[in-house]
C-alpha cells in the first residue's frame, strides 16, 4: 500500500500540472511549511526550493511576495497546479516565509 502512495505521488509529478490533484493541508495551528514544501512542491522546486527542477529554484527570488501569492493560488497553466483551495491565506504566507528564508546549504 505504501509503493501504491509512493508511485502515484512520482506519476502526479510526471502528469501536466493541469492533470495533477494538490492533497489538502491540515488547517490547523501545526502547519510545517518546510515538510509541505518537501512532500508537495519538492517534486518540482528541487532541494527544497534552492535549486531549478521541473520548476524554478526559489531561494533568492527577485518576485515579490503578491506574485508568489497569486501563483500559489492560482497556479500556472500547464506548468504548476494552483492550491487556493487547498491551502489558507495563513498557510500560503507561510509557505512564503520559507521561500524568502531559504540559503544555501552549509559544508
Amino acid at each position: 500500500m505504501l509503493w501504491t502512495a509512493v508511485l502515484s505521488t512520482c506519476f502526479a509529478c510526471a502528469m501536466p500540472a493541469s492533470a495533477q490533484q494538490a492533497s489538502p493541508a491540515p488547517r490547523n495551528e501545526e502547519f510545517d511549511a518546510r515538510q509541505l514544501f518537501a512532500t508537495t512542491c519538492g517534486w518540482c522546486h528541487s532541494d527544497g526550493g534552492r535549486a531549478a527542477g521541473k520548476g524554478p529554484q526559489l531561494m533568492n527570488t527577485a518576485r515579490d511576495d503578491d506574485y508568489l501569492r497569486d501563483r500559489i493560488r492560482h497556479g500556472k497553466s500547464g506548468a504548476m497546479p494552483a492550491f487556493g483551495e487547498t491551502f489558507s491565506d495563513a498557510q500560503i504566507d507561510e509557505i512564503i516565509k520559507y521561500i524568502r528564508q531559504l540559503k544555501p546549504h552549509e559544508g
